[in-house]
Formats: C-alpha cells, sequence, structure tokens
C-alpha cells in the first residue's frame, strides 16, 4: 500500500512504568506480585531497568526513527506516601521528558497506567470517593512542575477494562484483575496477602481493576473530570484524554443482540466521561466475533498469538470507523500490538494496522497518531516476561537491548513525513 501520513501524524511506540521502569515498590502491583500464592509467575524485579537506562533507550528510539514516545509517571514514585511528594522522581521524568525533546521525540504521558499507591488501598483504593482528591493533587503536582514538557497527557490506561475483565469472566463465576486466569484467581489466601502487604483488609482491597460496579465507575469519571479541569487550569496547551480498550466486535448470525450490549458496556456508557476532553486513545489488539448463545465464537482455522488473541490487525480500522461515527474529538491510537515470537508476523501486523489507518485518513477521519505497543519486550502484569510483544528485545541477565526487524520497518513508517514537518 502507498502510504502518505498526514504532516502532523506521529508514528511511534509506548511502554508502561511498572512494566518497565523496575524495582516499583510501593504499588499495589508490587504486594500483588510478592503476595503468598501470587498467580504472578515471575516477579518484575528490575524489569528492564529502564528507570536507569531512559537515555539509552530513548536514543534508540530515535536511532530507528520512531517520532513519538508515549510513556507513564509511576504515581507511587511521585507519591510514595499519602501528602508526600518525591521531587527526586519529578526530576527523574522531567530528565525523560527533556531528552524526548532532545531526540526530537513527541512524548505522551499516562498519568495511572493500572498501578497505584499502596497507601490508596489502606485507604480503600478505587472504591472510595476521596481517590477523587487524591488523584487530583498528584495531578497538580506533575503540572506544576512539568506540565509545560507535557503536550498531550492520557488521565488513565483503558478504562473500560475492569468492566471487560468483568464481563467475561462473570461467564464462569468469578471477577479477577487484570490478567489472571481462573486457577490462580481461585490460589488460596492471595488476596488476603496482597491487602496486609498494602496494610489494609482484603474487604477493603479494592484496585483500579475491580472497578466495574456503578458506584466505583462513577467515582472513575469524577476522577477524569477533576483531573482534567486541574490540568487545564495549570497548562491550558496540554491535550487531554483517556484510553480505552477495544476489540472489533463482530457477530455471527443471531449474536447481533450481544454485540449491541457489548459495545454498550465496553465503549457508549463511557461517552459521558470524554465530554470535554480533546482527545480520544484507542488501543486494539483483535477481535470478538459472537454467536447465537452470546459468546465469542473464534475460527476453527485463527491464527492465535502468545495472548491467545486472533491475529487479526485488520481490527483498528474497523473499530476507528466505529468510534469516530459518535465521537467528535480527534483519535490517536495509544496502543495496538501483538504477542508473538515471530517478528515476521508483528512486521505484517503493523502494516496491516497502518493500511487500515491510512484508509481511515484517506476517508477524512481524524487520526492524529498510532502508537506501537511495546517498545520493549517488557514484564506482562501475571504473564511475566514470557510475552513479546516489543520491537526491541532485551537479555534481561545484561540488560542488552536487540533491535528487532520489526522496529525497523515501524521507523521507516514513522520517517516518511518526518520531513514534511
Amino acid at each position: 500500500m502507498n502510504f502518505h501520513f498526514p504532516t502532523d501524524f506521529y508514528i511511534g511506540s509506548a511502554t508502561a512504568a511498572y512494566q518497565v521502569e523496575g524495582n516499583n515498590i510501593n504499588s499495589d502491583f508490587w504486594a500483588e506480585e510478592h503476595a503468598d500464592g501470587s498467580p504472578y509467575k515471575e516477579k518484575s524485579g528490575d524489569a528492564i531497568d529502564h528507570f536507569r537506562l531512559y537515555k539509552k533507550d530513548i536514543a534508540l528510539m530515535a536511532k530507528l526513527g520512531l517520532k513519538a514516545y508515549r510513556f507513564s509517571i509511576e504515581w507511587s514514585r511521585v507519591e510514595p506516601e499519602l501528602g508526600e511528594f518525591s521531587q527526586s522522581a519529578i526530576e527523574h521524568y522531567r530528565d525523560m521528558l527533556e531528552t524526548c525533546y532532545e531526540y526530537d521525540i513527541l512524548p505522551f504521558v499516562c498519568l495511572h497506567h493500572f498501578s497505584s499507591p499502596r497507601w490508596l488501598i489502606r485507604m480503600g483504593g478505587w472504591a472510595n470517593p476521596e481517590v477523587t482528591e487524591r488523584f487530583a493533587k498528584y495531578c497538580e503536582t506533575v503540572f506544576q512542575k512539568l506540565g509545560d514538557l507535557i503536550p498531550y497527557v492520557l488521565t488513565f490506561n483503558e478504562v473500560n477494562l475492569p468492566v471487560m475483565l468483568r464481563d467475561t469472566f462473570s461467564q464462569i463465576g468469578f471477577i479477577p484483575p487484570v490478567g489472571i486466569d481462573r486457577e490462580s484467581w481461585t490460589a488460596p489466601k492471595w488476596r488476603e496477602s496482597a491487602a496486609r502487604l498494602c496494610g489494609t483488609t482484603a474487604q477493603k482491597y479494592f484496585t483500579f481493576h475491580m472497578i466495574s460496579d456503578d458506584a466505583s465507575l462513577r467515582t472513575l469519571q469524577e476522577t477524569h473530570q477533576k483531573a482534567r479541569e486541574v490540568i487545564k487550569r495549570i497548562h491550558p496547551e496540554t491535550k487531554v484524554g483517556l484510553s480505552m480498550a477495544l476489540s472489533d466486535i463482530q457477530a455471527v448470525p443471531g449474536g447481533e443482540k450481544r454485540v449491541e450490549e457489548v459495545w454498550h458496556q465496553y465503549f457508549r456508557q463511557y461517552l459521558p466521561m470524554i465530554e470535554g476532553d480533546d482527545f480520544f486513545g484507542l488501543q486494539n489488539y483483535t477481535r470478538e466475533v459472537y454467536g447465537p448463545d452470546g459468546r465469542i465464537k473464534p475460527a476453527p482455522d485463527a491464527e492465535l498469538t502468545q495472548m491467545g488473541y486472533e491475529f487479526y490487525p485488520e481490527a483498528l480500522g474497523n473499530v476507528i470507523r466505529k468510534v469516530a461515527e459518535v465521537i467528535p474529538i480527534p483519535i490517536i491510537v495509544t496502543e495496538h500490538g501483538v504477542a508473538t515470537d515471530d517478528d515476521s508476523r508483528r512486521i505484517a501486523f503493523i502494516q496491516r494496522g497502518l493500511a487500515g489507518v491510512q484508509k481511515c485518513l484517506d476517508d477524512g477521519i481524524d487520526v492524529k497518531g498510532y502508537l506501537h505497543w511495546s517498545t520493549f519486550d517488557n514484564y506482562e502484569w501475571q504473564s511475566g516476561y514470557s510475552m513479546k510483544f516489543g520491537l526491541i528485545a532485551v537479555n534481561r541477565k545484561t540488560q542488552e537491548r536487540m533491535i528487532k526487524e520489526s522496529g525497523r520497518y515501524l521507523g521507516e513508517m514513522a520517517q516518511l513525513n518526518a520531513g514534511k514537518r
């Protein structure tokens, strides 16, 4: 396909602090990893040591030709205890932002990518309405110090994922947090242990991934809107949004009603939350095909990724079109990727995904950028280091970075319109 992206269209990649930095010891996820009977297959440990190696890593992204980098700021580093803000952590993220500019890479910041401080869990976590003010204060601190360096910000990553998890697993009688399979979820006492490590009880243990009931969803909406208000007051030029995980929801004959229900649960019910946002962060990995019994019906000959998703990069363009039908703000693809050891399949996934984006652009849909997940092979939560999403491989014994052909390919795509700016 002949790619011809607009001059203001940025191509880059994404990471999340907890998955790459290492040693986020004040986070609720660190407690889950180290709980008795933890379902996490590996400890994150040093991860890929991005907290120390970020300068070299950003330079490597620039060498590939990437023009944008989405990364997250770790709340539990910035505010390790309630009301105590770390100036050294702030300066670390300042240097990350300045390093991006040094290498002509546009930074996209996410303020919350799943993990929360342990002290928040002691307060009752995301079930406590006080989280709205606490998160707003964190955002205020970050933007008072760093706002002039942040052109785009996501308040939250994948606000709809908890509902997706609830919906998926309620069919078999339980509700786990992100990335936890049934056998792991029933491991004895691990949630009680994780709660103790956070300084609370299992009854008060309510992480971000449990936000799926009406009360906590209202709190999440209020928290996003309050955060946006604070950010805009301090730095009005920053573009503010959030991201959602959206599969391409399809139906075979008889499954149409279920598709409408799923699309409402996963997307439409969140529309009031994004009223007033500057852009929408769209994240897509696959499609879901529903049959007359209301269950997902993968094709019998479907190619599956390491995550068990159907390999279907055409889903990206389809979802962009569905979203663009009902929202009036620009779309940025803030995640799109595939877990595979076969890098040629990653190249195909990127190429076919970008082809769908190009067709959307050609049809006048306002898409501002494409950020691939992920820059590196990293810590994939409960699955540990077994899932290979990266454009760059990492030898975790030596922390050596090894560029994959997919990284070179995406860099070439990023350079197509770089000279026009």
